[in-house]
Order: structure tokens, then sequence, then C-alpha cells
């Protein structure tokens, strides 16, 4: 299969954009203007996922991301939008080969890898790949599912609507991550786990944000991929599409 199909898999063929359907109170999602979270998260059907979900190129398992969840402790996250980072890329970490802060990217996939930006934001990425193949997946924002007042509390922001979880650095903060997160398995229970979750109907794609120092062929890729429908995605937003 070309390259270029590998994100059009789980994508069905319709432009009808998904709206908030009325449910039994239960699992809140990101489909939803603005989340409702009264109940506690129930997982029962979410299993984590096993090493071998991860064991792709970034490119493939980027938007197989969206609509999995996070999960540390009470606090639960519904992910919205991600980038994809690989081999070759210059725009991707791995770049500078193996060095003491991007061995984790260069791990097998179902790793956590949590880097600085500017010295301030702790940003998640998910190991993606064989190990030796030096690609991630960046979490770009989500959506809040569960622990809604702890998320709060690490933001040092009292609010519910999107800009709570809307950028890689917020992500980090509300689920109060730093680099010593950087390699930890996401498949092992207890700590920072990442679950099954709903397939979106739809979704955007773009050019990644933030990657002015990379090639041309690379900062116009089309490697982002957001929830269509969502105001749970990160600016800029209009440089998203159908794909």
């Amino acid at each position: 299969m070309k390259r270029t199909q590998r994100f059009k898999r789980p994508i069905k063929p319709t432009t009808t954009i998904i709206k908030a359907k009325p449910r039994k109170p239960k699992l809140q999602s990101q489909f939803q203007a603005e989340p409702t979270i009264s109940n506690p998260f129930s997982f029962e059907k979410f299993p984590i996922l096993t090493p071998d979900f991860y064991q792709i190129d970034a490119l493939d398992l980027a938007p197989r991301l969206l609509g999995k969840y996070l999960r540390r402790d009470e606090v639960v996250l519904q992910i919205t939008e991600v980038e994809a980072y690989r081999p070759n890329d210059s725009a991707c970490h791995g770049r500078f080969g193996i060095t003491a802060r991007t061995a984790p990217v260069f791990g097998p996939g179902g790793h956590a890898y949590v880097y600085l930006c500017y010295g301030l934001h702790s940003m998640l990425n998910i190991v993606a790949d064989k190990e030796g193949a030096g690609a991630a997946v960046l979490i770009r924002s989500c959506c809040p599912v569960s622990g809604l007042e702890t998320i709060q509390q690490r933001r040092g922001l009292k609010t519910e609507k999107s800009v709570l979880l809307t950028g890689p650095g917020k992500v980090g903060q509300a689920l109060g991550l730093s680099t010593e997160w950087s390699n930890h398995p996401l498949f092992t229970p207890g700590g920072l786990e990442l679950l099954d979750g709903p397939e979106p109907e739809n979704i955007l794609i773009g050019p990644r944000v933030g990657i002015e120092y990379a090639s041309a062929e690379h900062v116009n890729a089309l490697w982002r991929f957001a929830v269509a429908g969502s105001p749970w995605i990160s600016a800029p937003k209009n440089s998203l599409r159908p794909p």
C-alpha cells in the first residue's frame, strides 16, 4: 500500500461531521461541545492496549490513536489531535541520533517519550514502530473524561472549555508528567496507561505545527491528525482539512 494511503484505512467515505447523540450517562466523549464530567470513568470495555498495537509506522499509528484514552490515576483524557514523527524525518528528534534525551524514541513502540519544550512544557509522545526505528507520535490535544478537578488544579485554570487541554504542553501538565516518565511502558497497568477507545467517524489532516526548521518536504507533509467536529483541537485550525 502506498504511504499516502496509510492514514485513510480507518476513514469512512462520508463528509458528515459526527455530532453528540443522547446516551445513558456512562462514558463521556470528545464529540460533545463541552464535557460533562460527573460520573466515574468506566473502562471495563476499554482494555489497556497491548505492545503489538504500537509496532507499526508512526504515520499509521497516529490516526489510530484518535479516540483512545490516556489514564493516570483518576485522570482520564481522550486523544483528539496528534502528529506523526518518522525515521529520516527532519522534524523528528530522532534525527540527532541516540542521545540521553532521545534514547526512548529508539526503543520499542508502546513507551512514552517525554521531553521539555522551552525548558517548561512536558510534551508527551508515544513511541511507534520497532526498536531502533526512531519514531513517535506527539499528543497535541485531548478531551477531559474524568478527574476534572485534578486537571484544573494541575493546569491552574478553573474552566471546562477547550482551552484547558488544546496543546501538547497542556496535556502533559494535566497528566502531571515530567521527563522522568520518558520510557514508561504504556501497556503496563499502573502509572500512565493507554486504553482502547471508540474510533472517530471522520478525521482532519494537515501539516504539523512549529517545525519551520525542517525541510520543505517535511514542513508540508500532512502528518497532523485531528477528530473532525471536535472543539478540542489546538491552533491553527484553518490548516486542517478532510483527507
